[in-house]
């Protein structure tokens, strides 16, 4: 897979896990642990996505 679909792969999991994080915050009794989890993954993705954003201007 080359970079422009490496990317495109993760900010497309990246918003599928923030509509993820509102749905489960929206619940009438929210998960925290489930929250912290998703919240979690969606930061790792975000820094992976800046992270190769920056290869390519090196």
């Amino acid at each position: 897979m080359n970079l422009d679909g490496r990317l495109g792969a993760l900010r497309e999991r990246h918003a599928d896990l923030e509509l993820r994080i509102v749905e489960e915050d929206h619940r009438p009794r929210p998960d925290s642990d489930a929250l912290t989890r998703l919240k979690l993954e969606k930061l790792r993705l975000k820094e992976e996505i800046e992270r190769l954003r920056g290869a390519t201007f090196d």
